[in-house]
């Protein structure tokens, strides 16, 4: 090469950091990475380092990544790779090239920053962070940031108001024409309680509305969605989601594929990370996802007990009253009730297993889990009563027989098949039971202790991980009989699974038998 190419060559890499781009094959999640050499010239002549926030654009494109800085041989001094979540933001093919320029400041971060230290935020502010998240400007680190800076009941009704509106506002929102259009929510923190397909049958059957949207896990070892998708298809857009409702009246969805209330699917995959579930953020995040799908009537279902998600009937009243509140906001009717949280629902903890309890009682098995059925009917009978399909007190009757008579069945069926056909819930691999160490009566549950063995055993992201329950409040167990037993799709994860479990022997305590 002589001179003057040469001097080319660097000039083209110097102007507006011109490099060829390179999938590196990463998977980062949602967060967009790029790698770059310390001694590219690109790294060098614009003074980036290690996590600084770059944009880089092509043709037309441009995201905000965090660097991350090479020194080995893996990219060449003129190449840039990218983690899979930049390279499809990008729209990028093989041999593309990208630039790389000083992204323009966040000022929303200043928002970010106050709240932390305890003010308050408006709509406004609101606003302008949640319009910087959508577009991908905050980091994995700053989305932490203002999660942890609204965790810990540091939301007042008012904030907790303009953060629902903000959520709503970033995303779209359904129109169903004339209601009622009707929907459920369970707060969470109750592995086993996967009712919502249940519920969607049952109401759908009768002729309601239900456009169901329904998160992954955040917290727990399975979500709506993650269970659903081993019965039909979730991942449905926007006009799949549409033609589902209007042939069958209801749907069991990810919400994250339809961007209703986009920055929730964001702030989740923070929450699950740092394993918070702020009460303010709560509020924001279930009812903007109801009042952009078009619900005109919502049941809350708020499971109570020592190890759920909420703790007491004080603190249940005090959530339930900011839900009713801000749901009101919003022309939104809601209903809160209050359910028994001491102990896990059903037999299966994990998103097959708890398929497989959902199809048994809409098929109406004689092993089916009773308090899964008796939840499920329980809350559609609520929603028979606010729509006044049913007359207080008649609800549950009313959803019972839905069940008993096949209707709910049938309906799922075509709601699956609607949604792209129906599925088997898969099954592991690798089995054990843990057995009790000695007798007794089942006196309690450890409900975050018994969901953190579904997930060290693959769930949520293994389908057929999780456990099965053997017992229930008040059996009696003698020595060397099953609790429950661990399923897993490879040896390390169930030996990982198992040894949580026994060092902690308590999950599932035994009192001694009188």
């Amino acid at each position: 090469m002589d001179d003057a190419t040469s001097q080319d060559s660097k000039h083209d890499l110097h102007d507006g950091g011109h490099l060829k781009a390179r999938r590196l094959g990463i998977d980062t999640s949602q967060e967009a990475i790029i790698y770059m050499r310390q001694d590219c010239p690109v790294c060098r002549s614009e003074g980036f380092t290690a996590h600084r926030r770059v944009e880089v654009r092509n043709d037309g494109r441009r995201i905000v990544a965090t660097l991350n800085v090479v020194t080995s041989e893996i990219l060449s001094p003129g190449e840039a790779g990218l983690s899979d979540a930049a390279w499809v933001a990008l729209g990028i093919e093989e041999g593309d090239h990208i630039s790389v320029h000083h992204p323009a400041p966040v000022a929303s971060l200043a928002l970010v920053r106050s709240k932390i230290y305890g003010n308050r935020l408006d709509l406004a502010d609101f606003d302008h962070i949640l319009d910087d998240v959508v577009a991908g400007r905050y980091s994995d680190i700053q989305l932490s940031a203002f999660v942890s800076g609204c965790a810990g009941a540091r939301l007042d009704l008012n904030e907790m108001i303009g953060l629902t509106q903000a959520m709503v506002d970033v995303g779209d929102r359904l129109d169903w024409g004339e209601g009622p259009i009707v929907d459920k929510h369970c707060v969470g923190g109750l592995p086993g309680n996967r009712t919502t397909p249940i519920v969607v049958a049952i109401v759908a059957a009768r002729g309601l509305t239900i456009p169901k949207t329904s998160s992954r896990a955040i917290t727990s070892p399975a979500g709506t969605a993650d269970t659903m998708e081993m019965l039909a298809p979730v991942d449905l857009d926007e006009a799949a989601m549409r033609r589902v409702v209007e042939n069958e009246g209801g749907c069991v969805v990810w919400g994250g594929a339809v961007r209703l209330s986009p920055a929730d699917e964001i702030l989740i995959r923070i929450e699950r990370a740092l394993d918070i579930d702020s009460e303010g953020q709560l509020v924001a995040s279930v009812l903007s996802k109801k009042i952009a799908a078009g619900s005109t009537h919502v049941v809350l279902d708020l499971p109570v007990g020592p190890t759920a998600k909420v703790r007491s009937s004080d603190a249940a009243r005090e959530l339930g009253d900011d839900l009713v509140r801000v749901a009101h906001k919003f022309s939104l009717l809601a209903h809160t009730v209050e359910t028994d949280g001491r102990q896990p629902v059903g037999r299966g903890i994990g998103p097959a297993l708890e398929a497989r309890d959902v199809l048994a009682v809409l098929q109406g098995k004689a092993g089916a889990p009773q308090d899964l059925r008796e939840r499920a009917v329980r809350l559609a009978g609520e929603i028979f009563e606010m729509v006044n399909m049913a007359a207080a007190g008649e609800g549950i009757a009313l959803a019972e027989t839905t069940i008993d008579e096949g209707f709910a069945w049938k309906k799922f069926q075509a709601i699956c098949e609607a949604q792209g056909g129906m599925r088997s819930p898969p099954t592991a691999d690798y089995t054990r039971a843990v057995v009790a160490t000695h007798g007794g009566r089942v006196s309690a549950f450890d409900n975050r202790r018994l969901a953190k063995v579904a997930k060290l055993a693959g769930a949520p992201n293994v389908g057929a991980a999780g456990l099965d329950l053997h017992c229930a409040l008040g059996a009696t167990i003698e020595k060397g009989e099953p609790l429950y037993t661990i399923h897993a799709e490879s040896p390390g994860e169930l030996e990982y699974a198992c040894d949580f479990a026994a060092a902690n022997p308590g999950i599932i305590h035994l009192e001694p038998a009188q």
